[in-house]
């Protein structure tokens, strides 16, 4: 294991929750046009059997969304984000108790909702910054905050986008992002750099090849490269035949200190940190 990894502790339920190897986290996306898995699992039968699947397979959280933020994505309706995941979450919880949940999304009102169904986690992909009350309620309720790092909207993330060092650029981002997050007494933060989210594919590796600099941010770092474009597109294939890359792409980044790694395919991730977990 990277001599970089850093055990850390999360306040979940009011419980210290340690993360002292890597974790996994499944996603399950209740949503008709996401980019791999769009439609198999916007059904409470099919997202059940998933989800017990993924913790059948040893998934350490479930990342539920409603939301596709896929490249050229439009925006959906508030109201059928919220209907479509805090109805999953409270069927999951009640079919799965001791599942760990967090809500994948930029709205306020659906993170709200999908806590009160027993969600204990908040994925934002702003960061906090589409919407002006999520922070606030975060600040209020204390739970676990994953900020991610991205450059214009879903829909124009990938319309050229630029940096002047990349890493340096993100880097700079989250200490400031940090501060105003510990201003606001917020102290549960894990960091996404956001591959994929207006990034190129060479940005994207530079990222994964020196992804241990963010590791002086002093928080747990989420990697989330699953099936993505920055994959398929190296290999010459698509999003369905982009296991075996996808696998790549999470070792190098747990020989770099990964904390949790976010995937469509947990039995692999799981495998994969055995694997680097074996190194001396």
């Amino acid at each position: 294991m990277d001599v970089n990894f850093k055990p850390y502790s999360l306040n979940i339920n009011k419980n210290l929750y340690t993360i002292h190897e890597p974790k996994v986290m499944g996603i399950l996306n209740v949503t008709s046009d996401s980019f791999y898995d769009g439609g198999r699992f916007n059904n409470e039968d099919n997202a059940l059997r998933q989800v017990e699947k993924m913790l059948n397979d040893g998934a350490d959280f479930i990342d539920i969304g409603g939301q596709s933020t896929k490249p050229g994505a439009d925006d959906v309706l508030e109201a059928i984000e919220l209907n479509s995941t805090s109805d999953i979450i409270g069927a999951i919880i009640k079919r799965f108790p001791a599942a760990l949940i967090s809500i994948d999304t930029s709205r306020y009102s659906v993170a709200k909702s999908a806590v009160e169904s027993g969600a204990v986690i908040v994925n934002d992909i702003s960061a906090g910054e589409r919407d002006a009350q999520m922070l606030p309620y975060l600040a209020k309720v204390q739970l676990p905050f994953i900020a991610m790092h991205k450059q214009g909207t879903p829909k124009t993330m990938q319309i050229n986008p630029q940096y002047d060092n990349v890493c340096k650029d993100i880097l700079k981002y989250f200490n400031a992002k940090k501060n105003v997050l510990n201003e606001l007494g917020i102290k549960d933060i894990i960091l996404d750099v956001g591959f994929g989210f207006g990034k190129t594919i060479e940005h994207n590796y530079d990222l994964l090849t020196h992804l241990n600099i963010f590791h002086s941010l002093n928080c747990p770092l989420l990697v989330g490269v699953s099936r993505k474009g920055m994959i398929w597109k190296v290999l010459g294939t698509n999003a369905e035949n982009a296991l075996p890359g996808t696998t790549a792409a999470n070792t190098i980044a747990l020989l770099q200190g990964a904390h949790i790694l976010r995937v469509h395919d947990v039995k692999e991730a799981k495998d994969a940190i055995k694997i680097v977990g074996m190194l001396k």
